[in-house]
């Protein structure tokens, strides 16, 4: 599209305020026929769809990963929602809220690619996953397996398991730049004993951004008679996969980061087989059985947010799972490329594409990731996120769709100058 037809299109969408539902519809229209790998770097489609997002000009955030702020469509959809609710009060929470809940986790069920009697939303990875940690039959010398790049909360869960039951846990470190899958597979596999019960994996690793095999981590597993658990919080919405195709045990992922629904949604994904053999977080009816659903009795929650996950499913197909991760592969590989070779320039993230997609950990030889943080915020007014530890040390970037590469570009200029480059 040449800048002439761009600028005409773009008035479409207004050059101001949020430009409604219609017009991106049509804006989208126009790009129907075109490639996710040639519209990944074209940056006339890519500005019409930053328009649909209000974002704060005080600074550039490279740090979405924590919570994929809203576009404004989604955000009046679950405004919408909770003036409906608050209408609607009792009479709503004691006759749909249920079977609403129910439809959302069918939903979201065939875009994770599992059974929907196989999921339930919960409000986090957190929950989802320590609900596995806490709620497994465990015995005392039982083994656990994790990685020390694991989130923080899990690794929190593993200790409190092991203090309460006697569970020990075997923790092994995931290299920064592995040189196969065969490497990644054999540090788990070495960790394996005849008393290991469960293993935890990511499927993207949170702090660098790196990919894991996580097939070949399941079959290893199983065929040594250990059950898995993967912590997807970063892979869901991100890059394109079905859980049943990860052969997994159990998988948890909050969808609040890369699906950008509101704050307070996960979901938790347990094998048909497995259903019995957790404990739920609250006490549920002894009643039922193997249905999921008695994992997921958490009391009285904002249902409004339930209802935004359709929204927010029906906006990731809008936009296009393949173009979204193909942009946000660009993203990455586009400031990433720049300064990889730089000297002082610590790149904690695989090259190999392979094994990366939109997150990427970047470091200064002399300089200390909180405060290469405070620096880039202070004085570029680029916004990042600290890492240190776990042996990674550097920023977390993460790009989200309506990032541009101007953006970038201002965010590769100051590792320049902060590397003496």
């Amino acid at each position: 599209m040449n800048k002439r037809s761009f600028v005409k299109n773009l008035s479409m969408l207004g050059l101001a305020g949020f430009p409604g539902v219609n017009n991106l519809d049509k804006w989208l229209k126009q790009y129907e026929h075109a490639l996710p790998a040639e519209l990944a770097g074209d940056e006339a489609f890519w500005e019409g769809v930053r328009k649909g997002y209000r974002i704060k000009p005080d600074y550039i955030n490279l740090e979405n990963g924590y919570y994929c702020f809203l576009p404004q469509e989604l955000l009046e959809k679950s405004i919408e929602h909770i003036r409906e609710i608050n209408y609607l009060g009792s009479y709503y929470m004691r006759t749909v809220q249920f079977d609403n809940k129910k439809a959302m986790a069918a939903k979201l069920a065939t875009l994770a690619g599992c059974g929907a009697d196989e999921l339930v939303i919960t409000r986090n990875t957190t929950e989802s996953l320590d609900m596995i940690i806490s709620g497994m039959h465990w015995q005392a010398g039982d083994e656990a397996i994790m990685a020390e790049q694991d989130y923080g909360s899990m690794l929190e869960m593993f200790k409190q398991v092991a203090n309460r039951h006697g569970v020990v846990n075997r923790i092994v470190s995931v290299p920064n730049h592995p040189s196969s899958d065969d490497e990644i597979v054999q540090l788990y596999a070495n960790a394996i004993t005849a008393k290991t019960r469960l293993l935890m994996v990511c499927h993207m690793i949170n702090i660098t951004g790196q990919i894991l095999p996580v097939r070949k981590i399941c079959d290893m597993a199983h065929a040594k008679g250990v059950a898995v658990m993967v912590d997807g919080a970063h892979a869901f919405a991100h890059i394109q996969y079905s859980i049943s195709d990860l052969n997994c045990d159990f998988y948890g992922a909050s969808l609040h980061k890369w699906l950008s629904v509101p704050l307070g949604a996960g979901l938790l994904y347990v094998k048909k087989d497995n259903v019995n053999k957790v404990w739920p977080l609250l006490a549920e009816s002894e009643t039922i059985t193997n249905d999921i659903a008695r994992l997921n009795h958490i009391g009285t929650h904002p249902v409004h947010t339930d209802l935004s996950i359709a929204d927010s499913i029906d906006y990731y197909f809008k936009i296009g799972p393949e173009r979204k991760e193909a942009r946000l592969r660009y993203l990455q590989h586009y400031w990433t490329s720049k300064v990889r070779n730089m000297p002082n320039i610590l790149l904690n993230t695989p090259a190999d594409a392979a094994r990366n997609c939109g997150i990427a950990n970047v470091g200064i030889q002399s300089i200390l990731p909180a405060d290469l943080a405070n620096i880039l915020f202070k004085k570029y007014n680029i916004y990042t996120v600290a890492i240190d530890y776990a042996g990674v040390r550097g920023c977390r970037i993460t790009p989200n769709i309506y990032t541009t590469p101007v953006e970038l570009d201002q965010f590769v200029k100051a590792l320049t100058e902060l590397s003496g480059n």
